[in-house]
């Protein structure tokens, strides 16, 4: 019961859509305008920096939250022990990141969220894929480019760190992979468009959130 309670609590944390909020305050559906995506960067392009931000601050501490706080009800009790329950209690925000029930089931891509539940468990290795989503940003001015890259770049961190310090939490390389295809797969519009030259950069015309 206290498993379904985390699971049940983190997926309503995460459907907690600050895009829809902010946009809402400005008299702005981001759904119906840009890429129609509630994350940080059709946020950042529709609303400005001032709504962007936040939106990111937000998405992120959903992530986090579920991981330090909600993951805790259970305490030392759970079958799954602290790793997984807090692994679990991450992925459920992640879905309702995702698929938030309090916005019609269309919100973000899970990028920022997913950020919050491996920076609380798995921290140098976030860092490291957050330094590859900065460097292919810089380069190529393509948000959802390094988005895909950062995603795929978590589980490799988390497999050489682990391999580095002798940890093993194979729970958490597995989520780190489940996550980098679900952020993948929720990307495929803009791997799409990347192929065919489309692709908007970052501080032109939205297509990817």
């Amino acid at each position: 019961m206290q498993t379904l309670l985390v699971v049940v609590l983190s997926y309503l944390l995460g459907s907690i859509s600050p895009g829809a909020i902010a946009g809402r305050l400005k008299g702005v559906d981001l759904r119906q305008h840009g890429s129609g995506n509630l994350g940080f960067t059709n946020a950042l392009r529709v609303l400005g920096p001032a709504a962007g931000v936040p939106v990111l601050v937000v998405d992120v501490l959903k992530g986090v939250a579920a991981v330090l706080l909600i993951a805790s009800i259970p305490g030392a009790d759970s079958l799954l022990g602290e790793t997984g329950i807090r692994l679990l209690a991450g992925i459920a925000a992640i879905a309702g990141h995702v698929w938030p029930a309090f916005a019609g089931f269309r919100g973000g891509k899970g990028v920022a969220t997913a950020c919050g539940v491996f920076l609380a468990m798995a921290p140098v290795a976030t860092a490291a894929a957050l330094v590859v989503w900065g460097a292919v940003v810089l380069t190529t001015k393509y948000v959802s480019a390094a988005s895909i890259a950062a995603a795929a770049a978590l589980p490799c961190a988390v497999a050489i760190w682990q391999r580095m310090t002798g940890e093993r939490e194979p729970l958490i390389l597995a989520a780190a992979v489940l996550i980098a295809v679900v952020v993948i797969v929720r990307h495929r519009g803009n791997i799409r468009r990347l192929l065919n030259g489309t692709e908007s950069r970052l501080g032109r015309n939205p297509e990817e959130g």
